[in-house]
């Protein structure tokens, strides 16, 4: 076993215990601190709490016979006091609001301290962070959020600079500038912050508050759970999030961020709920991280058109290893508001359930010559039961002229300023059971095409009774079921060691690739 320390604070520590498994280990362990069993694990990503500061320990893995398998020793970092928000005057009753209070408590966090909320459930409406701020949810506790949007904070959209020569953005919806509520948990322009523990944050969302007529904007658009904005060195970890109001985690103009361990799990019926949205931003780790939901598990962003074309900030550098997305619409999604381009992403080691594609790429005419796609590798991965496991779309019919001609025609347009680009895809050492409507769909613009896509060490099997459904959303692709690989507009395919079962029809669809080369 290779035992990695991910991270640690003065009161807990997350290793990767790598047995070869993909997101659970291959067996249960038991793990031992300084002799005494402390827990018991069956995930390759694993969190410990509950620690003392400034203590060195000694950690052994053990299997289910007692034998050592693997050990590994740390240090717990410095303390010097801890905040207790009940001290402040939190109730922690469910009932009466204890924002103000917990509030009260992270403003008077000295340095290398830690605010506690213990055991209890706590009404809140937003709390926001401040940098070098280590928060823990203690096992127990859950913060309730508040569902009255008009006891929210609101951030404009774009608020103009007084010589009016620049603009502060603060808001934002699906990629535009736009107002929004405060998130329930908000950090704005704060570093080195580590949010962490076993506790709860509760959205409290439902079909009859913030689901209801979810398209229309009332006040303000809706908040998220936890929302970054020009964040750096946040560290999350443990912690589940449920119930969100919209995106669950956005990241939005961060970068070194660390997501080690959480669980994310909204109902499977939830509007735009997804997992985890980083949104123009660079080095990202997501570790271990279980989805269950309603939307996209996670997709990567980069503004839609006027905030990339403005700010040019590409989400960039992102890695996904260990995670479990379960239920979601994409298990890993890129787009569609990517008007900066997303660059070098990897996502390996993880397992997709019961999603309806794997990988989703969705552009667009429109998105613009600053939206490339470059350095998407997806390798290691096991799918079961996943409708679609690949598809790249450069049709997918959002927005208001999302069905326009311009938009959806499969002839060639002149290349210009709106021009999109997708650049290098490659899929290795990937196994999907139980498919459904096909293997593969690729779709570039014939003006754009996708330059080079590599499938290597890949088998797609499909389910004995699939069902039918369209294999990516743009004008004209109909319900389909056990389709093999279609690839449109591809300069360069490259298929080796490809095995499909079952699969009806021909097991390759080709319109408008320059060059193949299989095996």
């Amino acid at each position: 076993m290779q035992i990695r320390l991910i991270m640690k604070t003065a009161r807990s520590a997350g290793f990767a215990l790598d047995d070869g498994g993909i997101y659970q280990t291959k067996m249960p362990y038991s793990v031992f601190l300084n002799g005494m069993l402390f827990q018991k694990t069956d995930t390759v990503v694993t969190n410990l709490f509950g620690l003392k500061p400034d203590t060195e320990y000694h950690m052994e893995i053990k299997n289910e016979s007692g034998s050592v398998i693997g050990s590994a020793d740390f240090y717990t970092e410095k303390e010097f006091v801890t905040l207790n928000v009940k001290d402040f005057g939190a109730v922690g009753d469910g009932v009466s609001d204890d924002t103000g209070f917990i509030q009260a408590a992270i403003m008077a966090c000295p340095p290398k301290s830690r605010v506690l909320i213990p055991k209890g459930t706590y009404k809140i409406t937003s709390i926001f962070l401040k940098s070098g701020l280590n928060l823990e949810l203690a096992k127990g506790a859950e913060l309730l959020a508040e569902t009255d949007r008009n006891r929210f904070a609101k951030f404009p959209g774009m608020i103009e600079s007084y010589d009016e020569t620049d603009e502060y953005n603060l808001g934002t919806w699906e990629g535009n500038p736009l107002p929004m509520f405060a998130g329930i948990v908000t950090g704005i322009d704060v570093t080195d912050v580590t949010l962490y523990g076993e506790g709860m944050i509760n959205g409290c969302a439902t079909h009859d508050n913030w689901w209801y007529n979810e398209k229309i904007m009332v006040g303000a658009f809706r908040p998220r759970l936890l929302f970054l904005e020009r964040c750096k060195r946040i560290k999350v970890q443990g912690l589940l999030f449920c119930n969100s109001p919209s995106w669950t985690i956005h990241p939005y103009f961060s970068e070194e961020l660390l997501f080690c361990g959480q669980t994310i799990q909204n109902p499977q019926v939830s509007p735009n709920t997804d997992g985890l949205d980083p949104e123009s931003c660079r080095d990202v780790e997501i570790l271990g991280v279980h989805f269950s939901l309603g939307d996209d598990c996670i997709a990567v962003k980069s503004g839609k058109i006027y905030m990339g074309r403005k700010y040019k900030v590409a989400s960039e550098r992102i890695h996904i290893c260990q995670c479990l997305m379960e239920n979601g619409h994409g298990a890993v999604t890129v787009g569609s508001e990517i008007g900066a381009g997303v660059h070098d992403v990897l996502v390996e080691k993880c397992r997709f359930y019961d999603t309806d594609r794997g990988l989703r790429i969705k552009t667009r005419r429109g998105r613009g010559r600053d939206s490339v796609l470059d350095e998407i590798v997806f390798k290691d991965i096991e799918m079961d039961q996943v409708m679609t496991p690949f598809t790249a779309n450069a049709f997918y019919f959002c927005d208001p002229d999302g069905r326009t001609e311009y938009v959806q025609s499969r002839e060639w347009h002149e290349v210009d300023e709106r021009t999109p680009a997708m650049k290098h895809f490659l899929f290795e050492n990937i196994n999907a059971v139980n498919c459904h409507v096909a293997a593969a769909y690729f779709a570039g613009l014939p003006e754009s095409k996708i330059e080079k896509l590599e499938m290597k060490n890949c088998t797609m099997s499909f389910a004995s009774e699939a069902k039918s459904d369209v294999p990516i959303m743009s004008n004209g692709v109909e319900a389909c079921s056990k389709m093999g690989i279609y690839a449109e507009n591809v300069k360069e395919l490259i298929l080796e060691n490809i095995h499909m079962e079952g699969q009806c029809g021909e097991p390759f669809i080709l319109h408008g690739v320059d060059r193949l080369i299989r095996d």
